[in-house]
């Protein structure tokens, strides 16, 4: 992708302002985003959009393209594939695990994706395929909403590792009341770091309330990580699946949406995720 690729609030906040890591804490059922909220965007650049129409458009015309689906593993490497011919060399678990290494590797360098994303993106798509059949989420979709919220886990230096911990940790701004409404802290430091305000964490921006309800564990490792691709992936993808099968537009529009309430978010998402589907072919 070309060097203006929006970086989400990373990328664009020197010009724009801050986008769319806040508004993943809105995702509680019942949790009614702060007067204003929703205002704390950045405009969205055009290339964003360009494979979709405009977004006040009617929401059924937002149409995402199915990618290929990832190939699973061969059976015999599913409980632990290597990452050796992607030139990596730990050994995946988890979700991870699920995915043919060499299509990651195939699809990283067409699109790139981190291989260590796209492996995150493919396995909770995977697993969402067995667990929840009739969502039909896309691992383009998860690209899409990681590379707006923090570049993939590449904001302000840090980079996934190959465990897929985002490091150094990723971190939104203090919510105290200064740029965006307060929201006093939730998790005393635990995931945030700040005992005093709520931050967003990770690679697809949880703020600490929203992550105790959605928490997951993509990597099998026992822990529920917002910075570990694998589990943040799985956690967002469920989320998603919460609004029914999103090869339906209108769902697939308002499972978005409701990941940030903003239209030109949903159509950005919509025009990573079609770009990445038509580079994985």
């Amino acid at each position: 992708m070309s060097g203006a690729r929006l970086r989400g609030w990373f990328g664009a906040a020197a010009t724009a302002g801050l986008l769319g890591w806040v508004v993943f804490g809105w995702l509680v059922p019942g949790f009614t985003a702060p007067e204003g909220i929703r205002a704390s965007v950045v405009v969205v650049a055009a290339e964003a959009v360009a494979a979709v129409p405009a977004a006040a458009d009617a929401a059924a015309t937002v149409t995402v393209t199915p990618p290929t689906p990832a190939p699973a593993a061969a059976e015999s490497a599913a409980a632990g594939s290597s990452l050796a011919s992607t030139g990596e060399t730990a050994l995946l678990t988890g979700n991870a695990a699920l995915v043919d290494a060499d299509w990651a590797g195939r699809v990283a360098a067409a699109t790139g994706i981190p291989v260590r994303a796209m492996l995150g993106y493919a396995g909770a798509s995977l697993a969402l395929a067995a667990e929840q059949p009739g969502c039909r989420l896309g691992w383009s979709t998860l690209a899409g909403l990681g590379n707006i919220e923090s570049g993939h886990g590449t904001h302000a230096g840090s980079a996934l590792g190959t465990d897929g911990t985002a490091r150094p940790g990723i971190f939104g701004p203090a919510l105290d009341g200064s740029d965006f409404a307060a929201i006093t802290d939730t998790d005393g430091g635990a995931w945030d770091g700040s005992a005093a305000w709520d931050r967003a964490v990770g690679p697809l921006q949880f703020i600490p309330a929203t992550w105790q309800r959605w928490g997951a564990d993509g990597n099998r490792d026992g822990v529920n990580d917002p910075q570990q691709i694998d589990d943040a992936a799985l956690a967002a993808g469920r989320y998603l699946c919460n609004y029914g099968d999103l090869a339906l537009p209108d769902r697939w529009r308002a499972a978005v949406f409701a990941y940030n309430h903003v239209d030109s978010y949903v159509t950005a998402v919509a025009g990573y995720a079609n770009t990445y589907a038509a580079r994985a072919k």
